[in-house]
């Protein structure tokens, strides 16, 4: 590591050893000196701070201001411990940080960081643990019915975005199945941008879902709107999709989260990668450990494309966590024509799975009609699929 390139600037890098685990807090932009000329990291530590407790890993480090007074400083650690957390006190040249060790993902750092004497707080460790990839290196696999999801198993769901008929969805249940889908999708409930939208046909239209189940064998995937029909969900649908507008509904996940059923949950249409995490941390928390991640695209400037698919959500949700990530190329560009380019976008960055939309008339669909593709378009799309998958050493997971 050398020297800031300018002088006066101090390196915004801090760089802790931690026995065990090499932590690298990357704090955004310059910070004030902590007093003396910059030092370069020694192998025991960080220069200026040789003292640190190394038998525990830090996962949050508190930096007092320069010149804090020590009563200042012993005021602060009383109430971190009263947090519950072991904190380290370690003085270096002109100020002192503090290593908190122990559960910091309840603790608030924008309380921390109203304390007059404290200059930055950065956390080490991510405030998810149940879904994150340090504690869980194995990708988890997800099992939905006779389909698995994750792992180096690759599903495709497929069907309409809602259900509108008893003909419709056992037909396109039907076709989509022929062509390699190993679960059925169809909206029962839909959340629509306007109340005067087809809202979907509720409880009527999970009745027909089931009966494409018992005509296909086909696994049901149908979006949960609200904590009421949790019960209705664990008895009839396979997979319980939270959709992007939920993303955040926090009485909602934790409730899905008490089910037995597997949960697809959608990324929100401005949600970050960490709070999309978090969001699946709350079902877990609940007790239910099989999440997939779907990003179906993100709301942007760009107004072409109903939203804009981010393709690295895949590798990088793969290396936070160890949860499968599927994609949704309907929703992400808007338009039937761009399903088949995003879909094989998909699966070249890793994606472990699709849900696409498929009607057997877009042209008269009540939802989605333009982005749908005809079960003649999917079936294309299938057949350019299959050794593209291969190629990424997944296997396609083939309907029973």
């Amino acid at each position: 590591m050398s020297a800031p390139p300018a002088e006066g600037l101090e390196q915004s890098a801090r760089l802790i050893g931690v026995r065990h685990q090499w932590a690298y807090l990357y704090a955004m932009g310059p910070v004030k000196s902590c007093g003396g000329p910059w030092r370069e990291p020694e192998a025991a530590g960080f220069a200026g701070f040789p003292h640190i407790n190394f038998e525990r890993k830090i996962f949050m480090v508190v930096v007092m201001k320069p010149g804090t007074e020590q009563g200042e400083i012993d005021r602060l650690v009383d109430q971190l411990q009263n947090l519950g957390l072991i904190v380290s006190v370690t003085n270096g040249v002109g100020c002192s940080i503090l290593g908190l060790v122990g559960d910091t993902a309840a603790v608030d750092m924008g309380k921390i960081t109203t304390n007059e004497n404290v200059e930055r707080v950065m956390r080490v460790q991510e405030p998810y643990k149940k879904a994150n990839r340090k504690f869980h290196p194995a990708d988890t696999v997800v099992q939905v019915g006779g389909a698995k999801v994750g792992g180096g198993n690759f599903s495709v769901i497929a069907g309409p975005c809602s259900v509108e008929s008893k003909e419709q969805i056992i037909q396109v249940a039907r076709d989509v199945k022929a062509s390699g889908a190993a679960l059925l999708r169809g909206g029962a409930f839909k959340p629509r941008t306007s109340p005067y939208s087809f809202q979907g046909m509720g409880l009527d239209g999970l009745k027909l879902l089931e009966e494409a189940r018992a005509a296909t064998g086909l696994p049901i995937v149908t979006e949960i709107m609200t904590p009421k029909y949790c019960d209705i969900f664990e008895e009839k649908v396979d997979l319980v999709q939270v959709g992007a507008r939920n993303m955040q509904n926090f009485d909602l996940l934790k409730e899905v989260g008490k089910m037995s059923k597997p949960v697809l949950l959608k990324r929100g249409l401005s949600n970050s990668y960490e709070e999309w995490i978090m969001s699946a941390e709350y079902i877990m928390s609940e007790g239910n450990q099989n999440v997939i991640l779907c990003e179906r695209g993100i709301r942007t400037f760009e107004t072409y494309t109903r939203n804009t698919l981010d393709v690295s959500a895949v590798p990088a949700i793969k290396r936070m966590s160890h949860l499968p990530v599927i994609i949704d190329p309907s929703h992400s560009g808007g338009y039937y024509w761009l399903v088949e380019p995003l879909a094989l976008a998909a699966v070249a960055a890793g994606a472990d799975g699709l849900i696409i939309e498929v009607h057997n008339d877009p042209a008269n669909a009540k939802c989605d009609g333009q982005q749908s593709l005809t079960p003649e378009r999917f079936q294309a799309l299938m057949d350019k699929l299959r050794p593209l998958v291969e190629l990424m050493d997944k296997t396609l997971v083939e309907p029973d």
